[in-house]
């Protein structure tokens, strides 16, 4: 019996040491080495502050204020956003304010009404910002990102097509040729994972600082 306990205990003490001490900690020195940047969340830093993270969206949108002065809400009490034109637009996220502490997807089926409904309202809203600055955008045009959110709800890239839409309106707002908004976005585009897997994507919060930072 006492055998029996000491050699539990050593074997609990023993365990814990090298499964809840060394391994993490070789693991992470191992991250640190190899993969410094995404072990630290990949942080995007400007003068020295940090202005957010290449792998989670932000929030290019501002609260809608109405002809009283005040920030408009809805009926629910949260706040009606609506774009900054000057800026490239995230795709949708599921995740108010695109807070990465709340990430989700949504859970809906193909045959959800809700579903339904919100990419209609996704596309009402889409075509109604683009539309002044691509005329005859038609809602088959609109690329299937623009409309709907990633299974995270925080994907911080879009699509080329898309991309190629908003940078009519982008170079409108911000008086660029179209031309040097279109090579800051391939410039800021992320190729297929080694060549082959998955689709190029265009990364918006680089994008949009690389803009910023453009010299007038």
């Amino acid at each position: 019996m006492r055998r029996d306990l000491v050699t539990a205990v050593l074997a609990v003490v023993v365990l814990t040491v090298l499964l809840g001490l060394v391994y993490p900690l070789v693991v992470t020195g191992v991250s640190q080495v190899a993969f410094h940047g995404r072990a630290n969340g990949e942080q995007i830093k400007q003068n020295g502050k940090l202005v957010g993270s290449k792998l989670i969206g932000q929030d290019f949108r501002r609260q809608a204020i109405g002809r009283n002065g005040k920030p408009l809400t809805d009926k629910d009490g949260n706040p009606v956003m609506v774009p900054v034109k000057q800026y490239f637009q995230e795709r949708p996220s599921t995740a108010t304010s695109y807070n990465a502490a709340a990430s989700a997807f949504t859970n809906l089926g193909p045959n959800s009404t809700d579903a339904r409904d919100t990419f209609k309202a996704n596309l009402a809203s889409y075509l109604a910002l683009e539309r002044p600055f691509s005329p005859g955008l038609a809602p088959r045009d609109v690329p299937v990102d623009a409309v709907t959110s990633s299974a995270s709800g925080m994907d911080p890239q879009i699509s080329q097509a898309n991309a190629a839409i908003q940078a009519h309106r982008i170079a409108a707002v911000r008086r660029l040729p179209l031309a040097t908004v279109q090579k800051v976005v391939k410039q800021n585009t992320d190729d297929r994972f080694l060549g082959v897997l998955g689709e190029p994507g265009v990364n918006v919060l680089q994008l949009n600082l690389a803009l910023d930072g453009l010299k007038k």
